[in-house]
C-alpha cells in the first residue's frame, strides 16, 4: 500500500500549504537517485509477488460471513513470529487498507533460475497457512477481490453502524470509519481524498439486470443529506467511500531489471498486456450485496480514490486548480518510457511545466522528464509533521509521496537511495484468484512474458489511446469471452534489436493503424493460424530452449494450461463461477440481491476451494497437480 511513514498526520488544509515543498524536494530527492544510479548496470533479475487477504468470520449457525476487523492484532502476530525472530523467514506481513486485510509477499525476491517458478505455490501455501495458524476458531484468510456485502448492515465483526460525519474520515454512508486500518495513513488518506475533491467519492457500477430486477432501479438512501441522491444514478450500486475500491484485494508482481533501459522497455511492453491480464484475472463481479455488470474492480477502485475537484473534471471553469486532469490517480498509465514507445504516446499528457524543464536542465531525457512531471501534477495526499523537512541526498519519502499514490496499471520504481535494490516494475491490475494454484499460474505467467520479451526482444506496442480502450473492454462482464482487444499483430519485428535501441523496425515517428487489430483474448494467449501466434506457444517454444527440471516444467506446463483454458473460455474465470454459483443458489430471485445467506455460501464455497477440500472442475480444471490442505488452520509456523 505504499509509503507507510510513522508520526503525526497533518490535515488536509496543512498538508496543502506544504503541497509545493513536497513537490520540489521529491524532485530533488529523484535527481539524487538518478545521478547515483541512473548509469547502474547487471543488477540480476529479481522478482517477487504481493496477495492480498481477507479474513473472514464464519458462523454456521446463523449461515453468516462477516469481515473480522483483525487484522492489526493477525499482522503483529505473525510479524513477531516470523521476521522478528528471523530475518530469513520466508514470509513478510504487512498492512492494507481495510482493517480486514492483511498482505504478505515472499520473505526474499526470487532469482532468474528456472527452478525458482516451482517455489512459488510452496511460498504461498506457506502465506495462507501462517496466516489460518492464528486465526480464531471459525476463522478464514480467503482470496477473494471483492467481498460480497461490503458496505451492507453488519458486513463486519464486530458490527459498526456508518458514522457519515464530517469531522469522519469517510462520512460513507454505508463503510464505517472502524473498518479502515488504524494505520493513519489509511485514514488521513481517505479524509484528505473527500477534503480535496470538495465533496465525497462518487461509484457508480451498472446494476445487473435480471429477470427480477426493478427496472429502473433506483435506491433511496436513509442518513442520506442529499449528496447521495445527487450521486446516485439509476439503473447503477451507488458507492461513496475509499473502502470500497481499497477495501479489495488484488496480485502485483515486481520486477528488478538489470538497468534503467531494460525497466523502462519491460514497463512499455508489458503496460500492453495490462487489460489482457485483468479480464483473464477478472474475479470482482459483486458490489455492496448487489449483482453488477462488471467483473473487474478496476474502475471502482479509479473511482474510489479520485480526489480531483469539479474543475480538474472539467466540470467548472479552472479557477483555483492548475490543470484539466482526464484521469483518476488510480488508472493506466498516460505515457511510454523507451524511445520505441515515443510514437505510440497519442495520449493527451498533462504536464507540471516548471518541472518538466527542471529535469530536462539536469539532463533527464524528454521521456522520463515527462512522466515525473505528469505524476507530479498530482498533490501529496498524505504528509507527517515529522517528514517535512528531509535530507534529500539520502531520503526519498518525498518523491514517494506523490510516486506512491499514482496507482496506475504499471508502476515505475527507481531504486531507494543507498540501497542495492536496482530498477523496478510493477504490474498491478490482475484480480487476486481463490487458490494458491491460481495466484501462481497468474504470477509465473507475467514472470516467463518478461523473459520471453527481453529474450525475443518482443514488440507489443500500439498507441495508448487503444490501451486505453482496452482497459474499459476488460472490466465488462465475460470480456474473456466477448470481449475483442487490439493488439500487435507482428510482435517479432525487432529482429535482432537491442533494447536500448528497439531496431530498425521503430525508426520514424507515424504509426501505421495495419499494425494492430482487434482479437479475441484466445486469440492473443492461445493463437490463431494466419492472425497470431499466441503468447502461450511462444511461452512454449522459450521453454524447449531452457534446461528445465522435470518437476519444474510440470508445474510451469499446468500454470500455462490453467491460463490457455481460462482463455479459451473452457475453464471459467473466478467472476463467472461466482455469478453461476449465485444464479443456480436457492435462495436467489433473480432480482440481483445477494443475501446474507447466499453470501455465506459463496464465501464458504471458496473457503473449500481454496483449501482443497472440495473440487471445482469448471474453475480449475482436473489433473492439475496439487498438494492437499488438511484444514482450515492446518499447517506449520
Amino acid at each position: 500500500m505504499g509509503l507507510l511513514s510513522q508520526g503525526s498526520p497533518l490535515s488536509w488544509e496543512k498538508t496543502q500549504r506544504h503541497a509545493e515543498h513536497v513537490r520540489r524536494h521529491g524532485i530533488l530527492q529523484f535527481l539524487h537517485i538518478y545521478r547515483a544510479v541512473g548509469e547502474r548496470h547487471k543488477d540480476v533479475l529479481k522478482w517477487g509477488d504481493e496477495v492480498e487477504y481477507m479474513l473472514v468470520a464464519f458462523d454456521h449457525k446463523n449461515k453468516r460471513a462477516q469481515l473480522s476487523l483483525t487484522g492489526e492484532e493477525v499482522l503483529h502476530t505473525l510479524q513477531e513470529k516470523g521476521e522478528m525472530v528471523n530475518p530469513n523467514h520466508p514470509t513478510l506481513w504487512r498492512p492494507e487498507y481495510g482493517s480486514y486485510m492483511i498482505e504478505g509477499t515472499p520473505g526474499q525476491p526470487y532469482g532468474g533460475t528456472m527452478s525458482e517458478f516451482n517455489t512459488v505455490q510452496d511460498n504461498m501455501r506457506k502465506r495462507r497457512q501462517e496466516a489460518a495458524s492464528v486465526l480464531k476458531k471459525n476463522e478464514a484468510v480467503c482470496t477473494v477481490t471483492s467481498f460480497p456485502r461490503l458496505g451492507c448492515p453488519g458486513f463486519t465483526i464486530p458490527e459498526y453502524d456508518p458514522t457519515p460525519v464530517e469531522t469522519g474520515a469517510s462520512k460513507s454512508l454505508f463503510f464505517p470509519d472502524q473498518a479502515i486500518n488504524k494505520h493513519p495513513r489509511f485514514s488521513t488518506l481517505t479524509r484528505n481524498i473527500r477534503h480535496r475533491r470538495g465533496e465525497k467519492v462518487v461509484i457508480n457500477v451498472p446494476i445487473f439486470k435480471d429477470k427480477n430486477t426493478p427496472s429502473p432501479f433506483i435506491e433511496t438512501f436513509p442518513n442520506d443529506d442529499g449528496e447521495a441522491a445527487r450521486a446516485a444514478k439509476p439503473d447503477h450500486v451507488y458507492m461513496d467511500a475509499m473502502g470500497f475500491g481499497m477495501g479489495n484485494c488484488c496480485l502485483q508482481v515486481t520486477f528488478q531489471a538489470c538497468s534503467i533501459s531494460e525497466a523502462r522497455y519491460l514497463y512499455d511492453q508489458l503496460a500492453t498486456i495490462c487489460p489482457i491480464v485483468m479480464a483473464l484475472s477478472a474475479a470482482a463481479p459483486f458490489y455492496r450485496g448487489y449483482v453488477t455488470d462488471i467483473d473487474c474492480r478496476w474502475g471502482v477502485i479509479s473511482a474510489s480514490v479520485d480526489d480531483r475537484t469539479r474543475e480538474e473534471r472539467g466540470l467548472e471553469p479552472l479557477k483555483n486548480n492548475h490543470y484539466r486532469i482526464h484521469k483518476s490517480r488510480y488508472d493506466s498509465i498516460d505515457s511510454y518510457l523507451s524511445e520505441c514507445g515515443e510514437k505510440y504516446n497519442d495520449i493527451d499528457l498533462t504536464i507540471d511545466k516548471e518541472i518538466y524543464e527542471h529535469l530536462i536542465k539536469e539532463g533527464i531525457d524528454h521521456l522520463l522528464a515527462q512522466h515525473i512531471a505528469h505524476l507530479f501534477i498530482r498533490d501529496p495526499l498524505t504528509l507527517f509533521e515529522e517528514k517535512i523537512h528531509l535530507d534529500d541526498a539520502n531520503e526519498s519519502d518525498h518523491f514517494e509521496n506523490i510516486q506512491s499514490t499514482n496507482w496506475q496499471t504499471m508502476r515505475f520504481k527507481p531504486p531507494p537511495p543507498n540501497s542495492d535494490i536496482g530498477w523496478r516494475v510493477e504490474f498491478r491490475p490482475m484480480e487476486v484468484q481463490l487458490t494458491d494454484f491460481e495466484n501462481s499460474a497468474y504470477v509465473v505467467f507475467v514472470v516467463l512474458l518478461t523473459r520471453v520479451i527481453l529474450s525475443y526482444k518482443l514488440d507489443f506496442l500500439i498507441p495508448l489511446s487503444k490501451v486505453d480502450e482496452n482497459m474499459k473492454v476488460a472490466q465488462k462482464r465475460d470480456a474473456v469471452r466477448q470481449g475483442m482487444f487490439y493488439f500487435r499483430k507482428d510482435i517479432c519485428k525487432g529482429g535482432n534489436a537491442v533494447v536500448d535501441g528497439c531496431g530498425p523496425a521503430q525508426n520514424g515517428t507515424e504509426t501505421d493503424a495495419e499494425e494492430y487489430i482487434l482479437m479475441s483474448i484466445d486469440t492473443i494467449i492461445n493463437g490463431k493460424e494466419g492472425v497470431f501466434p499466441g503468447l502461450i506457444p511462444i511461452l512454449n517454444s522459450y521453454l524447449e530452449n531452457m534446461e528445465v527440471d522435470v518437476d519444474t516444467r510440470c508445474s510451469i506446463l499446468n500454470y500455462l494450461k490453467l491460463i490457455k483454458k481460462r482463455a479459451s473460455g473452457e475453464l471459467m474465470t473466478a467472476a463467472r463461477w461466482m455469478r453461476e454459483f449465485v444464479a443456480n443458489h436457492p435462495e436467489y430471485k433473480h432480482d440481483s440481491v445477494i443475501t446474507e445467506e447466499m453470501n455465506y455460501s459463496l464465501m464458504w464455497k471458496c473457503n473449500q476451494i481454496a483449501q482443497e477440500q472440495v473440487e471445482c472442475p469448471e474453475l480449475l480444471g482436473v489433473g492439475f497437480n496439487k498438494v492437499k490442505y488438511s484444514g482450515m488452520k492446518t499447517g506449520t509456523f
